[in-house]
């Protein structure tokens, strides 16, 4: 089985391993591009990246290999979205900022495989379960949910400060 059940995602999490999902077509038809959600283990704490790529490898598994979508991004580490002090919690931010599912996420670099599958199907524009691909927010509604903890274990998100245990 390729996916990972939760307390398999937390327990790689804790044991200082990524997950992964990917999360189909990026751009546009002129310049495709495909997105993949990651959460890292960082120091104490989780960070939740956003990764996009262009789609121009179709012999590749490796994402990673994959040259960013825009001429601008330093796709190296891609964009961060959230760092949270909890495993949980970052699952739970990176589902609510990239459409994640919680049933679809994989040991690190497996979501190779998954844009493998991708290629090999035509480019679907549906999952593997024939589910619609999640949608991106908006560059400011992703600027604007964008979540880190301070050191003092508080959530901040822009100017509110929150403790962590309110985002659920």
């Amino acid at each position: 089985m390729r996916y990972l059940a939760e307390p398999f995602i937390l327990g790689a999490l804790k044991r200082g391993r990524s997950v992964e999902q990917f999360l189909g077509p990026a751009g546009t038809p002129e310049r495709p591009g495909v997105r993949w959600v990651e959460v890292q283990p960082a120091q104490g704490a989780y960070e939740v990246y956003l990764h996009t790529a262009l789609d121009c490898e179709p012999l590749t598994g490796d994402l990673d290999s994959l040259p960013p979508l825009f001429d601008d991004e330093e796709e190296d580490f891609g964009l961060l979205l959230a760092t949270m002090s909890e495993p949980l919690a970052a699952m739970h931010a990176a589902e609510s900022q990239t459409g994640a599912a919680l049933e679809r996420w994989v040991n690190q670099s497996m979501a190779g495989d998954e844009y493998h599958d991708y290629v090999l199907a035509g480019r679907s524009a549906t999952t593997p379960d024939d589910q619609p691909w999640p949608t991106p927010q908006s560059s400011a509604a992703r600027s604007a949910t964008a979540e880190t903890i301070s050191a003092d274990g508080l959530v901040e998100n822009g100017s509110d400060r929150s403790s962590a245990n309110d985002l659920e």
